[in-house]
């Protein structure tokens, strides 16, 4: 599956719009969890405890936009975007989002290669994920 951020993929033709998909999660920090963060919001300073949270929140919205992808036949996202709001204190959704599609690579094009750095293969979950 490949994930990206722009409407197109040089080197690859669009060859089938199979339309939205996203990944949805709702998280909050437990009440031990947020007072360790208010120790440290006292010393100021990165929030450890919120920034997990937002990595695990993101990394798992991701997961679930790539299995939606999948479940719909897609072999790449178009445009994936993340959103974020704060539903209660304390209680953060987040969104990712963008368009399924199934691409082929454009004949005899050297984009198309495995070498293409602007092409992120969603099996290397990045470097925010703790895999």
């Amino acid at each position: 599956m490949l994930v990206v951020t722009t409407n197109d993929i040089q080197g690859y033709r669009v060859v089938r719009h199979l339309g939205m998909v996203r990944g949805l999660t709702v998280r909050s920090r437990s009440v031990v969890g947020n007072l360790g963060a208010a120790i440290q919001i006292f010393f100021g300073g990165n929030i450890t405890v919120y920034t997990k949270l937002a990595e695990h929140a993101r990394q798992e919205a991701f997961d679930l936009l790539i299995q939606h992808a999948q479940e719909m036949g897609a072999n790449a996202v178009l445009a994936m975007r993340y959103d974020a709001n704060e539903i209660a204190a304390a209680v953060t959704e987040v969104l990712a989002y963008g368009s399924a599609v199934v691409i082929e690579p454009i004949s005899g094009s050297a984009e198309a290669s495995a070498e293409n750095p602007a092409v992120r293969d969603s099996g290397d979950p990045g470097p925010w994920s703790r895999r």
